[in-house]
């Protein structure tokens, strides 16, 4: 049997939690058609949907970014009950913003709308639309289990073509949720691209690392890169469209404004385990620090920034925010005080990019749809509520991705960021 051993408690007793995930952003609801291929030919883009869910709790959001934290922390260190080479949890509750990307499998396929996530390797589908056996389905005999603090996902192995707009990769290693398993906002599962040592362990028989969708996209010579492009654009309305962009085996240069700096990513652990990097934070013009030279990850399946405990009570100190812990669980400023705001600076591998206080703030057309004021000021940088010096200080989520271009590459185990048009941005 397979067992994928987790222990994250969910916030609903009703919704399952899967592999690990950016909770603002879990990646919602697409069509059973075709996904819309951007780039017909290498590297190969696909458009990411995305759409607000009114009434989403971000309190409880915030909640489940910081016991995701708290999980990938353990894992990454081994000290969980479980092995860190696990398949790691995501919380897929009571999201506010969903961005999702269609993948079908089989052949003829079946469109899935799957989940983006960098935490985790195994790519889950079934969940909402029915897995449909074709002729190139391989039923592998073994059943999946995955277990966590409040229950337990089962599901099978399969193997299957697994089409990426005009990406046909064969013999991909797959997880078929069994009938009845919950995901919300019509998500159909998880296509996983973060590190492949994270699908190891999953065999009793075999402890090898099953190869990611990715990592069989190079072998079969589809890619001539393991390069992973991710762009998220900035959530201003409550109207499903298309914004973002998901790109394999390379970047898409419309995407950017100006160059990519490349790092290597941190050797420092926990965050090695992950798309971990270095950096270091100051906030205005005073260059007052924030956090001092760290290692944390990017991780599409967070959605706020968290900062280590004492971090996060410098920036508190530094923008004059109080927390509203009733209603929405974040930073809250009077309007009158937004002026006064200043940007954060985070310095990765030597450059500077700047986070503008615009960028900071939930978009204020939405307060409402978040459980929030509309005369206040929300800020989207939270409390990662654990101290720094601990291997894993920071989590840029999706709300940081929102304003650069990532790049994430596992042959070479660099990581990439570049400024795009929305980096300035005066949305929110």
């Amino acid at each position: 049997m397979y067992r994928l051993h987790h222990h994250i408690v969910p916030t609903s007793p009703n919704v399952l939690m899967l592999t690990s995930t950016f909770a603002l952003l879990a990646l919602a609801l697409a069509a059973a058609a075709a996904p819309p291929v951007v780039v017909d030919k290498l590297p190969i883009s696909l458009a990411l949907t995305r759409r607000l869910k009114a009434g989403g709790s971000m309190k409880q959001l915030a909640d489940t970014d910081r016991a995701r934290a708290r999980v990938l922390q353990s894992l990454g260190k081994g000290t969980s009950k479980t092995s860190k080479r696990s398949v790691f949890p995501v919380s897929l509750t009571n999201e506010v913003v969903s961005y999702s990307v269609s993948v079908g499998v089989g052949t003829p396929p079946t469109y899935h709308d799957l989940l983006l996530d960098t935490g985790s390797s195994l790519t889950w589908v079934g969940a909402i639309t029915p897995y449909n056996e074709t002729s190139s389905s391989v039923d592998i005999g073994e059943p999946l289990e995955a277990e966590y603090g409040a229950g337990t996902f089962t599901g099978r192995a399969f193997q299957d073509t697994v089409t990426l707009g005009n990406l046909v990769v064969q013999k991909q290693f797959i997880g078929v949720a069994d009938p009845g398993t919950i995901m919300p906002d019509g998500l159909d599962g998880i296509l996983g691209m973060g590190p492949t040592d994270l699908n190891a362990d999953l065999s009793l028989d075999d402890p090898s690392p099953s190869p990611t969708v990715t990592d069989n996209a190079f072998a079969q010579g589809l890619l001539d890169t393991y390069e992973i492009g991710i762009q998220f654009h900035p959530t201003t309305s409550d109207n499903g469209t298309v914004d973002g962009m998901l790109t394999f085996g390379g970047t898409n240069s419309s995407a950017l404004n100006g160059t990519i700096t490349t790092v290597p990513l941190t050797s420092t652990t926990p965050s090695s385990s992950f798309v971990g990097i270095d950096q270091s934070i100051t906030y205005g013009t005073s260059g007052a620090t924030i956090l001092e030279s760290t290692a944390g990850i990017t991780d599409t399946g967070t959605a706020l920034i968290l900062l280590a405990s004492d971090a996060f009570r410098k920036y508190m100190k530094a923008t004059g925010a109080t927390m509203d812990d009733v209603e929405t669980g974040l930073l809250k400023l009077p309007a009158s005080q937004y002026d006064n705001l200043q940007s954060l600076f985070f310095n990765i591998g030597g450059q500077t990019f700047e986070f503008t206080k615009n960028a900071q703030i939930f978009p204020r057309s939405l307060n409402t749809d978040i459980g929030g004021d509309a005369d206040s000021v929300y800020l989207i940088v939270g409390d990662l509520g654990t101290p720094s010096g601990e291997g894993l200080d920071f989590i840029n989520g999706y709300a940081f991705m929102q304003r650069f271009y990532t790049v994430y590459n596992t042959q070479d185990s660099s990581f990439g960021i570049a400024n795009t048009p929305f980096t300035f941005a005066e949305i929110n």
